[in-house]
């Protein structure tokens, strides 16, 4: 007996007890997996509610019987929440893992990832972030390009404080996008995807965290915003000190004394710094024979390879073939 899956305003419910089926939901909204009912329970019943939010995802997921998920990796952040029952997870290195009510499970993007045990009364939140969305957030927050992308801890307290805050208002936008539009409207939408970024960012445990809750110098003024969200925008762009200082409104040399005194670096270097983070992500991203060392140089504008790669190793301590073949 199964209700196939539908939509209505973004949300998809599935009921289903037909396992390859709860699979297949679960693949197209998530990740590629293979459910096991170790008992093959006849109780097994997957119940689905779903919501695209931007670079979230959102679910409302429970299974009906005890089951074992097994999946690759992930290639996204991704926090499940119990809200009843416990479940048992592992990834890469990191095992014998219980996620409960009060303390729910982080993962990577990277790292073979498994629920061993998700028990028959558990219920979660299954929260998918897209990598780079929150790399990119973070980076505006620190107004400055990250060294390494971010590696959050791999449990959450969400029983108290900032974690129980921002399961608070995943539930909230949920619920919401089940009952009015008004949260899925552009305007409404974006601030509040940006919020739930950044709430995990201050709720998650990662190197960063110190420097987020640091207090903030200075704003950086006008002419200064402009032209890091250009670099930021198209760091491939063969951007110069000149045509920075038109899109800024400014003199050369105001925006060199600028950057200089809010960001610590000359606009140059910053657009380099940016564009020297954008291939690591690539880099790590890819697969030997299917990414080229050369042509992601080339797209992010270093014509000459030899002082690319000095420049990345200086920066990330490797070589961009050594990124390309830990990736």
């Amino acid at each position: 007996m199964h209700d196939a899956p539908h939509q209505g305003q973004g949300l998809l419910k599935c009921r289903t007890a037909v396992v390859d089926e709860a699979r297949q939901v679960l693949q197209e909204r998530f990740y590629a997996n293979f459910i096991d009912v170790p008992d093959g329970s006849a109780d097994f019943m997957a119940r689905y509610d779903i919501a695209a939010y931007g670079p979230l995802t959102i679910g409302r997921l429970s299974f009906g019987a005890e089951v074992r998920i097994r999946f690759g990796e992930l290639g996204s952040y991704h926090v499940d929440i119990p809200l009843g029952g416990h479940l048992d997870w592992r990834q890469g290195t990191h095992t014998n893992a219980t996620a409960t009510t009060a303390n729910a499970a982080v993962f990577q993007p990277h790292g073979n990832t498994a629920l061993d045990r998700v028990s028959t009364d558990c219920s979660m939140m299954a929260v998918k972030i897209d990598s780079k969305a929150l790399n990119d957030q973070l980076e505006r927050l620190l107004c400055r390009p990250l060294r390494t992308p971010v590696v959050l801890t791999p449990d959450l307290d969400v029983a108290r404080g900032a974690g129980l805050t921002w399961v608070r208002m995943i539930r909230t936008v949920f619920d919401g996008m089940q009952t009015d539009r008004l949260l899925t409207r552009p305007m409404v939408a974006r601030p509040l995807q940006e919020a739930l970024l950044t709430g995990l960012l201050l709720a998650a445990g990662h190197r960063y965290r110190d420097e987020l809750e640091r207090p903030k110098p200075a704003l950086r003024p006008g002419p200064v915003k402009r032209a890091v969200e250009a670099i930021n925008s198209t760091p491939q762009h063969p951007f110069t000190v000149a045509e920075l200082a038109v899109l800024a409104g400014v003199s050369v040399r105001r925006l060199q004394e600028a950057f200089q005194q809010y960001v610590g670096m000359t606009p140059l270097a910053y657009l380099t710094d940016v564009r020297l983070s954008r291939a690591y992500e690539e880099l790590r991203r890819g697969a030997p024979g299917e990414v080229n060392v050369s042509e992601v140089a080339h797209g992010w504008g270093f014509d000459h390879l030899g002082r690319f790669a000095s420049r990345y190793r200086a920066r990330f301590g490797e070589l961009p073939s050594q990124t390309l073949r830990s990736g």
